[in-house]
């Protein structure tokens, strides 16, 4: 659907706006997602930002109904991971499972049926199922050397789903392939090692403070100030 032009440029400053702020500012995308949506609800982009904005700010109910509309004006089945995991937020996981064993999954390209088995296994995960959500994740792609952009988290995922079943040795092992392949630091594979290996993170500013104060837990800056009403010390 073509717009106006003047109306197609207000829409796209929204648009843009929710790109730019959705990771550090999720209220303030959905907020200019809305704007958007007023303007331009037959348009299919709108509606998948939208549906997006939503989505970040756990709005599932409404994301579900953003992304079903966008699928229908573009019949396309990209969006079908994410509308699973809107199932699983509103919490009916049954449903998400369900619809990883529709024939829109096969459609997929393999970024999107990484995605989809991501989204079985938390599934999984919620109904309890933690064996099962392990033999899910279990997958050429996971047991590949090639490092794609789904990589990290799918390492991740099954390494946590480790770590859950009580199998510590296997989960470090795999925290430590998905930190290999996180090169741009999308999950916290590190501090999750760095757990499971006993270390402990240290506040080196309150540790400085601490240093500051005397036997007395007097810090230095109070003896000064001490010192310099009086113009004496206490020495």
């Amino acid at each position: 659907m073509s717009l106006p032009k003047t109306l197609a440029e207000d829409v796209a400053r929204n648009l843009v706006m929710v790109a730019r702020l959705i990771d550090e500012d999720p209220e303030q995308a959905y907020a200019y997602s809305r704007i958007a949506l007023r303007l331009a609800s037959r348009v299919a982009a709108v509606r998948e930002a939208a549906g997006f904005a939503a989505y970040a700010t756990q709005k599932y109910s409404e994301a579900l109904a953003e992304f079903r509309a966008a699928k229908r004006m573009t019949g396309s089945v990209e969006l079908w991971p994410v509308m699973a995991d809107c199932e699983r937020g509103l919490g009916r996981p049954e449903r998400a499972m369900a619809m990883a064993g529709e024939p829109e999954v096969q459609k997929l390209d393999k970024a999107g049926q990484v995605e989809m088995r991501l989204v079985a296994a938390g599934a999984r995960r919620d109904m309890g199922q933690i064996d099962a959500a392990i033999v899910t994740l279990q997958s050429p792609e996971l047991a590949s050397n090639a490092v794609h952009p789904w990589t990290p988290r799918l390492r991740y995922a099954y390494a946590d789903a480790l770590l859950a079943a009580g199998r510590e040795d296997e989960a470090r092992e795999w925290f430590g392939k998905a930190l290999e392949a996180d090169k741009d630091g999308s999950t916290d594979a590190s501090d999750r090692l760095a757990e499971l290996d006993g270390v402990e993170f240290v506040d080196a500013l309150g540790d400085d403070e601490d240093e500051d104060r005397d036997e007395n837990g007097v810090a230095d800056d109070d003896k000064d100030e001490a010192t310099d009403e009086d113009g004496t010390s206490e020495a």
